[in-house]
């Protein structure tokens, strides 16, 4: 039986609070809620929605200012919309994020959401508009006929999902996939070993590991600036722009002030040529300030000229392994890669890395409306 429309619908601007504790929290704390609610029942778990705390201080990033809009029905917020809006690069571009509780899915709600963003966005002077959908492992099917192929030709989505079916009537199109992985913590003593060893053959002595938490050594600080523009350099042609933020070091550490302020801790592992002195390759993991349990593999790099040599198998290895040490509450890591970057898919399967799922990265295009008239 499909759903009626629900036909009074209120779309209104989230109030940010400025703590959680005050009578003015209550809206705030219903629409992280609403995220988690979707979460769960997409992936049957939690791990993936934020806690408030975590929502909250998210909105003291200097690189990204948000935007929430929820829905309401009778009063109750039913769905939410985030709204990324970059601040340094890709000016043109605005990230949705669109969620609706399960009780209120197919009956409109998510449409009138969607276009009351991307209203905001023009307004905002936004003409690219990207949203992901979300799959988990169990809805992919092998056949064919149910698999939508992105434009890059790796990976797909499940044809027959709602999400999928959504995003396609209201004009998106699909652009690229990343494949949504998982691995338990800690990692096996006996698998640390052999991993670590068959890298240390791999590259014969001549890379030296080094290892810091939040903060990079001086030292360090453009080496790692050099490895991130290798990063943005690699992002997929569909989401790279030719306003590629580039990083320095003044950029990194204000990079890393905004991460500490909200709370969160990031270990990294790096690897120095060492008969030229340079870092070469580096790979972080996210700890989130509420919940240590759950934590988030970033960017992995190395830089191109020295490919080949298994460093990322090095560095990973060794910064889980680092991971464990200080944070031993971590239980699950969780990454996203796309299909095409073969290597780091195989070093993760190696790692134990199972895939949970698929997320689809859609566009859309905004019309040009032309001058107002107004």
């Amino acid at each position: 039986m499909t759903p009626s429309m629900v036909e009074d619908v209120r779309i209104e601007q989230l109030w940010i609070p400025d703590s959680l504790d005050g009578p003015d929290s209550a809206d705030f704390l219903a629409a992280v809620e609403v995220g988690r609610k979707v979460r769960m029942q997409t992936w049957g778990s939690d791990d993936l929605a934020y806690t408030p705390l975590e929502k909250l201080l998210e909105f003291a990033d200097p690189y990204e200012r948000q935007v929430i809009l929820v829905a309401r029905v009778e009063g109750n917020i039913v769905g939410t919309v985030d709204i990324a809006l970059p601040l340094a690069d890709n000016l043109d571009l605005a990230e949705f994020t669109l969620d609706i509780l399960p009780e209120f899915q197919r009956q409109g709600v998510g449409r009138q959401l969607l276009e009351a963003a991307e209203q905001f966005a023009r307004a905002e002077g936004r003409s690219m508009i990207l949203i992901d959908t979300n799959h988990p492992g169990v809805s992919l099917s092998s056949s064919a006929d149910d698999q939508l192929v992105p434009g890059s030709g790796l990976g797909f989505v499940p044809m027959g999902s709602r999400e999928v079916e959504f995003a396609r009537k209201t004009g998106y199109t699909l652009q690229h996939i990343e494949q949504f992985s998982s691995c338990l913590l800690p990692l096996d003593t006996k698998l640390v070993a052999e991993l670590s060893d068959e890298a240390e053959q791999a590259n014969a002595g001549r890379y030296r590991l080094h290892h810091w938490t939040d903060r990079c050594p001086d030292i360090w600080l453009e080496g790692v600036a050099a490895l991130e523009n290798q990063a943005g350099g690699d992002t997929e042609p569909s989401t790279r722009t030719d306003e590629q933020m580039v990083f320095d070091g003044a950029m990194i550490r204000k990079a890393e002030d905004a991460t500490i302020a909200q709370g969160r801790r990031t270990v990294v592992t790096a690897v120095e040529h060492i008969a030229t002195g340079t870092l070469v390759g580096l790979t972080t993991i996210s700890v989130l300030s509420q919940r240590q349990d759950v934590v988030f593999q970033d960017d992995t790099v190395v830089m191109q000229e020295h490919r080949g040599n298994k460093l990322g198998l090095l560095i990973k290895v060794a910064n889980m392994v680092r991971l464990t040490e200080q944070f031993p509450d971590a239980r699950v890591i969780y990454t996203w890669n796309a299909p095409e970057n073969r290597y780091l898919l195989k070093v993760n399967q190696q790692l134990g890395f199972n895939t949970a799922g698929v997320t689809g990265i859609w566009q859309k295009d905004l019309p040009d409306l032309g001058p107002s008239s107004s």
